[in-house]
């Protein structure tokens, strides 16, 4: 009887486990106000509020396509230019992963997708590995998508990659039009990062060093 309730309590902290990757971050300065909330394990909520329409639309895409819920509440000064939003989102929405992770044990760890968005193709990859790395390979036009600066998405990348202390590479394999390759880029991305924060037997590193910095 007693090896019986030792399981059923093992069962119990595996499922109280999975059911605390939940997080919320806030993060205010005088160039953008940011909150956001997370569940990585229960897809369901998602409510994307951004003072840049099409930035809300890449981001709903990511919950969706992650199987994330996902709250956002993120407004700043855009007057002046998208990029301080654009790139402090990035950095909440990392910060709020990593948060909810609670650390890099007992999960994959890495994940790659290659997403095909009519004519256009881009892979991602990612490391939750500790170091901080950004390899951007996309090329637009010059012209605007959605109002902005294609471009300005790179800075949501990189700020991704700081919160979320990974290594993330973001290739354009095909491209027709930059619209595509923009959402291509956050479907491969949320698909990877399910892969990657999939939860593995036991609470150990994957790692041959038996630890990742989580500074």
């Amino acid at each position: 009887m007693k090896s019986v309730v030792q399981n059923e309590q093992s069962v119990d902290n595996t499922a109280a486990k999975a059911k605390s990757r939940t997080a919320s971050v806030s993060r205010k300065t005088k160039e953008t106000n940011i909150n956001i909330r997370v569940d990585l394990d229960n897809p369901g909520e998602v409510s994307i509020k951004t003072s840049l329409p099409f930035l809300s639309h890449m981001l709903e895409a990511f919950a969706v396509h992650g199987r994330f819920s996902l709250v956002i509440d993120a407004v700043g000064d855009i007057e002046v230019d998208p990029h301080h939003l654009i790139e402090d989102t990035g950095i909440v929405l990392g910060e709020t992963i990593f948060k909810a992770l609670g650390g890099f044990k007992g999960i994959e760890r890495a994940g790659c997708f290659t997403y095909p968005m009519d004519g256009s193709l881009v892979l991602v990859a990612i490391d939750i590995c500790g170091r901080r790395n950004l390899s951007w390979k996309l090329q637009f036009g010059n012209f605007a998508v959605g109002h902005l600066d294609p471009n300005l998405f790179r800075e949501f990348y990189k700020g991704l990659v700081d919160g979320l202390r990974s290594t993330l590479h973001v290739k354009m394999l095909e491209s027709d039009n930059d619209h595509h390759v923009i959402e291509a880029s956050f479907k491969a991305l949320a698909r990877a990062l399910r892969q990657a924060i999939t939860p593995l037997p036991g609470n150990e590193y994957l790692s041959t060093k038996g630890v990742l910095d989580e500074n």
